[in-house]
């Protein structure tokens, strides 16, 4: 028995020097970095635009050997839009020591997670959570290459305000974090000039919103606006031409990506949605455009600013020579970044100094800047 301890122990020992060699030589010979959003579920296009640029990103690098002679390796998380499994994807990079997150891409995911890259030391660059608080919990390895909610929702407002020039709004939200955070900085926004007569939440995924918008156009608004995501939106506005609500939708950023012109159909036309520049003008924008496309297809909304966390990221262990959070986010706070999007610096809090957002229009199936 005594010596079939011993041969077990034996046995133990080396499997775990095996498997600790084989975690160890991964380490030594790559450097890991999260991509994390929805994979999977309604808003599963938005991930894996986000992952498709993580990639792009990561594969260039590679081309030109790598960062500090190592290869970088991209781990894809699928929090599926819920925070909870944003939780559990953030456990998980953190025991995987990734040296950085790109993600996510929903707020009420981001902040939960923040948390847990915080303790952890492990600087995340959010590209498309846009509720204010994320980067004022004073966590310094928090950023976002996106604007913010406070912002388009005043630029919502204004374009409300002087250009439509309604007398009577409506406001509702999906009740997430980024949904419900929108709404209330239009609301705050226009509740001085104009009526509000309607405010209220519907449910995320719910089939059928006929009730809740057949009380609206009771209450006769000239316009209404929408705090939530595309696959949501898409449903409110074919079910608004069903029960003959005539009043335009104004939206924001997670409304913006042709998947919602897609399932909306012809009921998307006049729909105004707030989102950044087009990057088709923009010259540092060409060469992504073109090696994205020739990859994977059109780049979504948010690809770019994906692409753009992405090579904040690696540029910054490049130039640091270390994966240390501490000092990646020092780096990071400091630094004015060239990117795809063109430059890039950020504040005190981890936001961006300047995020312009401007008004699209949907017009005969396609985005068009409005204003």
């Amino acid at each position: 028995m005594k010596r079939f301890l011993q041969s077990a122990i034996t046995l133990f020992g080396a499997m775990f020097l095996i498997v600790a060699s084989g975690c160890t030589s991964s380490d030594k010979n790559s450097i890991r970095i999260g991509a994390a959003g929805p994979m999977t579920g309604d808003q599963s296009k938005m991930g894996i635009d986000l992952r498709n640029a993580v990639e792009l990103a990561a594969a260039e690098w590679n081309e030109k050997g790598g960062v500090l002679g190592k290869k970088i390796e991209v781990i894809a998380g699928d929090d599926q839009a819920d925070p909870k499994q944003a939780v559990s994807i953030a456990n998980k990079y953190v025991n995987q020591k990734v040296a950085g997150v790109v993600g996510h891409w929903n707020s009420s995911c981001s902040i939960p997670a923040s948390e847990y890259y915080n303790k952890a030391n492990i600087v995340m660059i959010s590209p498309a959570s846009t509720n204010p608080r994320l980067t004022q919990q004073g966590f310094r390895n928090v950023f976002r290459v996106c604007g913010t909610d406070d912002q388009q929702g005043g630029v919502a407002a204004a374009f409300v305000l002087n250009t439509l020039k309604p007398k009577r709004v409506a406001v509702i939200h999906d009740k997430s974090t980024y949904g419900q955070g929108l709404a209330d900085y239009f609301k705050k926004s226009v509740e001085s000039k104009v009526e509000v007569v309607y405010y209220d939440g519907i449910i995320q995924r719910d089939a059928d919103y006929k009730a809740v918008l057949t009380t609206i156009k009771e209450k006769k608004p000239d316009a209404y606006f929408f705090g939530g995501v595309y696959p949501e939106a898409a449903r409110l506005v074919r079910q608004a031409k069903e029960v003959g609500l005539t009043a335009p939708m104004i939206t924001g950023d997670g409304v913006y990506d042709p998947t919602f012109i897609k399932i909306a159909g012809s009921a998307a036309e006049g729909t105004y949605v707030t989102f950044g520049k087009d990057t088709a003008g923009l010259s540092t924008a060409k060469q992504f455009n073109e090696r994205y496309t020739a990859k994977y297809g059109e780049p979504g909304p948010y690809s770019i600013y994906a692409y753009d966390a992405a090579n904040i990221l690696l540029s910054s262990i490049r130039d640091t020579g270390t994966t240390d959070g501490a000092k990646l986010a020092d780096h990071i706070s400091k630094t004015a970044f060239k990117g795809a999007f063109g430059e890039i610096s950020f504040d005190k809090n981890g936001d961006v100094t300047v995020a312009p957002y401007v008004v699209w229009k949907v017009q005969n199936g396609k985005f068009v800047e409005a204003h």
